[in-house]
């Protein structure tokens, strides 16, 4: 893990919508057949599905830094490369206690030696039943209290030290330190639990800059240690000590950290089709994740202390830490709250991800008592109102409120208010969950079931989860209005206590598409269904492209579409091949029965677009003001807001550039909206001819209830209204936080 030497945001995980209905468990068609070998091929190994249906359901995992750089208890779980660093803190602290690296060296964790003091120090726990503290049983219990439903160890961290009995690696747990085979310990423990296994390997950085401030090594031996050897050494042994994890492990998740961009791409390849085919011989469905290295398809995407700030797709991962301050236990060391976590967590799952939580043993294998606080807080929640979390997928939207979280890596776990909802569903898509953070006293809003974007007729019943699971508190029936779904709570006061509370909606079919819009409005969802006439089951899918995996996410198996609805704006372009390969047909209007056109349960793949022919009023959300060209005006001249008043000047196409950005192209001087390179806060937005440079792309987002950003490709910034303005003010660039100055709704005339 990686305190912060880089940050890693995904570029190929695509911001789409997941689903409005059923799984494709409920009936659909199955999925696309997983090859039946693998080679080491990028087209073989991209076959490999990369999320299985037991790790979408799971939602919570657990894992740990613990190991040598445990020992010392300070700094971080960066020690070992620090204390080499002179005048860094680690460095200063080192000298003091135990001596100048030169002569007391980070291998004397692992093979034991003096401080100043006197004192012993060596990484060395002792399980119970030799009189020692270390109780990996115990440890799984813990993890299956939390809720966790996978768990497993950082089996070697950047340091070289190897938590197996490795035949490539002499510095291991088995042949040195505690001498013990703790992988093998971990793993009989924790499926011991009858949860799944996973395995973290960071060993990538290891030669690849962890140590480059030690100096050059004596001894073949201490080079291992050190990430010394030479390059084809180093990525062989890369893939040997991956291929010995599998083969002692067999695990269920092979978590990898960063640089494998640095790892030759041969051994990469190797890797994968190794464990895939192995996983094959076990009968198991695999994940292997990644943040850099592989390409997001046979793969799942991990994001470090973090996660999207919307519906992401296809289905990815965080790996999160109970503390902000080190991966590893060090003395003095904080943590997030229960609530932070706990609602992180929610936010995750309504995102269609998943959360991998790190904790930081004692060197001698105890759990602090202030981690085990925030675990069993987590686990108080799941066992109680579990039904709303595991098992469930994204809805069409992930929630509402003021509380924003996640945009990329490294964003803090932050808790909500009792403003904010998250959405999930069930996988036959009847039954909507919404997790509101907070008690929000005797009565609550949720604005995104308003009428109009909503039809809530066929709601059956209306409950509050209640105190214990499978225990519910009947509500009386709601009622809707054009602001929202207005809900009776049993009082002011909360009927007991908890982090977060569940309303669940149960429909008598399937919970109705969101976001159709309505007459000349049209809407940003188009909603694909497995019958005619808009019958069955049911997806709704926002502006995005949709592989055949990504449509089984969003609901739907590829394959099973038989009809469309497609608001106008919108076009639907199917494809016959997976990857937007094969026969296209292009929808711009509802298509009640594709048996008529032969493309019945034919489409594989999609992609969800504006309609590059028609013409938008883009109206910003907080002013309601228009966008404004000004007319025939000189190329440079910045962008403005109108009343709408039909003329050209504020009409737009909206073109699809097929590398997930459009072009803005104004009606009546056909130039397009341009950042102009400006990388400020609060510069204003331009227009010129087109160019085809990134400053003149822009990312369309659906934000739910019809409401989208605009980010320009150039400079990250967002379209900005500026606020309650007067017409003819300039449109500004910003960086997105939110607020509803930054957002936009797109009218086709």
């Amino acid at each position: 893990m990686s305190i912060s030497r880089r940050v890693f945001l995904s570029s190929a995980a695509g911001v789409v919508a997941a689903a409005a209905a059923a799984d494709f468990t409920a009936g659909a068609a199955p999925a696309l057949a997983a090859p039946s070998s693998y080679s080491a091929t990028w087209a073989s190994v991209d076959q490999h599905p990369p999320a299985p249906e037991w790790f979408q359901d799971a939602k919570f995992g657990i894992y740990f830094h613990w190991g040598a750089f445990s020992v010392p208890a300070y700094d971080s779980e960066w020690y070992p490369r620090n204390m080499y660093i002179a005048g860094s803190n680690a460095n200063t602290h080192h000298t003091a206690t135990y001596g100048d690296p030169s002569v007391w060296p980070y291998n004397n964790f692992i093979d034991g030696g003096q401080d100043k003091a006197g004192n012993h120090v060596q990484f060395a726990p002792k399980l119970v039943s030799q009189g020692g503290a270390f109780d990996p049983d115990a440890w799984a219990q813990l993890f299956l209290d939390a809720g966790a439903k996978f768990a497993g160890p950082v089996s070697e961290h950047h340091d070289g030290f190897s938590m197996w009995n490795s035949s490539v690696n002499e510095w291991n747990s088995y042949q040195r330190g505690p001498r013990l085979n703790l992988l093998q310990l971990f793993r009989d423990a924790i499926r011991g639990k009858g949860l799944k296994l996973l395995v973290a390997m960071h060993h990538a950085y290891n030669f690849n800059g962890y140590y480059d401030h030690v100096p050059t090594q004596p001894t073949t031996s201490l080079r291992k240690l050190f990430g010394q050897l030479d390059t084809a050494s180093e990525n062989q042994l890369w893939f040997d000590k991956l291929k010995e994890v599998v083969d002692l492990a067999q695990p269920d998740i092979l978590w990898e950290d960063f640089d494998l961009t640095l790892v030759d791409e041969s051994r990469r390849l190797d890797f994968l089709s190794y464990y895939y085919n192995q996983a094959l011989g076990w009968g198991r469905d695999v994940v292997a994740t990644y943040k850099d290295g592989y390409d997001n398809k046979g793969e799942v995407f991990d994001y470090e202390r973090g996660g999207p700030a919307d519906i992401t797709s296809p289905y990815w991962l965080t790996d999160d830490s109970i503390s902000s301050s080190s991966w590893c236990y060090t003395q003095g060391i904080g943590y997030y709250s229960t609530t932070q976590m706990l609602h992180a967590l929610i936010d995750r799952i309504s995102k269609n991800g998943t959360m991998l939580l790190n904790i930081a043993p004692m060197a001698d294998g105890t759990i602090p008592q202030g981690q085990r606080t925030v675990l069993l807080g987590i686990g108080d929640h799941l066992k109680r109102f579990g039904e709303s979390l595991y098992a469930t997928r994204a809805w069409t939207v992930y929630g509402e409120g003021p509380t924003k979280m996640g945009g990329g890596s490294f964003t803090a776990p932050v808790a909500g208010t009792n403003k904010d909802f998250r959405f999930t569903r069930n996988k036959a898509g009847t039954v909507l969950y919404a997790t509101v953070l907070g008690w929000p006293g005797a009565s609550t809003t949720v604005t995104t079931l308003a009428a109009g974007r909503i039809d809530m007729s066929s709601l059956v019943s209306t409950q509050l989860l209640g105190s214990t699971a499978g225990s519910y508190i009947a509500l009386p029936a709601p009622t809707q209005s054009s602001d929202g779904l207005h809900v009776a709570l049993p009082s002011a006061t909360a009927p007991f206590s908890a982090l977060a509370y569940v309303l669940k909606f149960t429909f008598s079919g399937q919970i109705p598409p969101l976001g159709q819009g309505s007459g000349s409005a049209g809407g940003t969802v188009a909603t694909a269904y497995s019958d005619v006439s808009y019958a069955g089951t049911a997806a709704a899918l926002t502006l995005g492209s949709y592989t055949a995996a990504q449509l089984q996410s969003a609901g739907l198996a590829a394959r099973t579409i038989s009809s469309l609805r497609v608001p106008a704006g919108l076009q639907v372009t199917g494809y016959s091949g997976d990857g937007f390969s094969g026969t296209a047909w292009t929808f711009t209007a509802d298509a009640p029965d594709l048996r008529t056109s032969g493309n019945n349960d034919a489409i594989t793949s999609l992609k969800v677009t504006f309609d590059p022919a028609a013409y938008f009023r883009i109206t910003n959300v907080t002013d309601g003001l228009a966008l404004d060209s000004g007319g025939n005006v000189a190329a440079g001249s910045t962008l403005k807001q109108w009343t709408w008043d039909g003329s050209t000047n504020l009409q737009w196409q909206a073109v699809d550039l097929g590398n997930g950005y459009y072009r803005l192209v104004n009606r009546t001087n056909g130039m397009v909206a341009d950042s102009y390179g400006a990388t400020a806060d609060g510069a204003p937005a331009q227009q010129a001819p087109w160019n085809g440079g990134s400053n003149q792309q822009w990312q369309i987002t659906d934000r739910g209830n019809g409401r989208c950003t605009l980010t320009n490709r150039g400079n990250g910034r967002v379209l900005d209204g500026g606020g309650q303005v007067a017409s003819g003010s300039p449109v500004k660039q910003w960086t997105w936080d939110g607020s509803t100055n930054l957002e936009w709704t797109f009218a086709p005339q």
